[in-house]
């Protein structure tokens, strides 16, 4: 049988309010402990909670949502506190005292409505992003993850394949008849898989997570320091006049106006007899292969190709070819975020738009090869193999199937109240 779990689901108190949820087949049972008879399903109601002693604890708002139709799948009760640490507490408390309830564990809430089928494995996905974003482009692309986008496209896809799969075994069942050929699939087949890559073609989440990697490259002494403390606002990177003073990467993650990116500070480019230093150049050289955006303070003809030329130091040295910046004097910082904000916002995803992370990229390049090998092989029974698998897929794409060695590192993500 279902275990009833319990757990603070707002934040840590002192807070103005605290949610305390109960989530299975004892909710019910632990509220009218609680609280006596069951509120109106799904209407707040105020009254009064008390300890098994019969002593007040608080006088708080009680929703009651009887399953199957809840967050979670199953009965569940929401008790919405004053936040004050004694309060939640002895509302925590009580509950533990009562048998057949326990503490949740982190994510458990979530598991059971994916495992109730409230939600799939992508939208149990896009909430532990939810969860864990940082800035706006985070916030919306975790949001159209949570709220079903990719669910939606991978259902419209599964019905496609079903049909199309359909149609395979009447080709099977009908082929002495001449009614069915395999032109009548071939189309289709290379259309859905189009409409596969397309998708995988889309910039994907793992940017918006780790964020654009700005990386500031050059020879020793062309102002890298100081330019990078000047674009995240704070004494990031040592300066000194001597050459050679950064000799290791410095990353400093920040978001500018909602864009998340990695500014990285790096050894100046050179040869060098100093073992310490010719690592760090190694280093630097080796977050310029990785960099998504390159910002080269140095001379133009060694410049790599595509950097942003930068004509650092042009408060004392003009003429320079490049965006003219200066450091001291904040001449030129301004449009120099703007531009890297403009090369940053073309390699993410746009606002609100569905962002695939590395797990829907490579099921999806596997659904889409199968889809692919359908359209190109004339044997309908390879033809309904090859679909087979592409079904599987799919699964394992909403999490229908296929996902248990992954489910424990998701939900272990969330915190308790999740």
């Amino acid at each position: 049988m279902t275990e009833t779990i319990f757990a603070l689901s707002s934040g840590l108190p002192p807070a103005g309010i605290g949610v305390v949820r109960v989530s299975g087949p004892e909710a019910g049972a632990a509220l009218i402990r609680l609280v006596g008879p069951l509120p109106t399903p799904r209407t707040a109601s105020l009254r009064s909670i008390r300890a098994t002693d019969g002593n007040v604890i608080d006088h708080a708002l009680i929703l009651w949502f009887p399953g199957p139709k809840t967050a979670t799948g199953e009965d569940l009760a929401e008790l919405h506190l004053h936040g004050g640490r004694a309060v939640v507490a002895a509302v925590l408390e009580s509950l533990g005292n009562m048998a057949g309830l326990r503490p949740a564990v982190a994510g458990e809430f979530t598991r059971r409505a994916f495992e109730n089928g409230r939600i799939d494995l992508s939208e149990a996905e896009g909430l532990a992003d939810l969860l864990a974003a940082e800035t706006e482009s985070q916030r919306q692309s975790a949001l159209a993850l949570a709220e079903g986008a990719l669910g939606k496209r991978a259902n419209d896809w599964q019905a496609r394949v079903l049909a199309l799969s359909a149609q395979v075994e009447a080709e099977l069942d009908f082929a002495d008849e001449g009614d069915v050929t395999a032109a009548d699939t071939a189309l289709p087949l290379l259309a859905l898989a189009d409409d596969m890559a397309a998708l995988m073609a889309e910039p994907g989440a793992e940017r918006l997570k780790d964020g654009v990697m700005v990386v500031l490259s050059g020879p020793p002494n062309s102002g890298k320091s100081s330019l990078i403390n000047k674009l995240v606002e704070r004494e990031a990177a040592i300066v000194s006049a001597i050459a050679g003073t950064t000799r290791d990467r410095i990353e400093v993650p920040v978001a500018l106006d909602g864009v998340p990116l990695v500014f990285t500070d790096t050894a100046g480019l050179r040869l060098t007899d100093d073992a310490v230093e010719a690592i760090g150049v190694e280093r630097a050289e080796e977050a310029l292969a990785r960099a998504d955006i390159i910002l080269w303070p140095g001379p133009a003809d060694a410049a790599p190709e595509g950097a942003l030329l930068v004509a650092a130091k042009a408060d004392v040295e003009s003429g320079k070819p490049g965006l003219p910046v200066s450091a001291h004097s904040g001449e030129g910082i301004a449009a120099l975020k703007a531009e890297i904000l403009t090369r940053a916002r073309a390699l993410l995803p746009r606002p609100g738009a569905l962002a695939l992370n590395k797990r829907h990229r490579d099921i999806l390049s596997d659904v889409a090869a199968e889809v692919q090998a359908t359209a190109h092989v004339p044997d309908p029974l390879m033809k309904a193999e090859h679909l087979r698998r592409a079904r599987n897929g799919l699964d394992r794409l909403t999490g229908k199937a296929g996902v248990e060695e992954m489910l424990d590192a998701l939900f272990g993500t969330m915190c308790i109240g999740k």
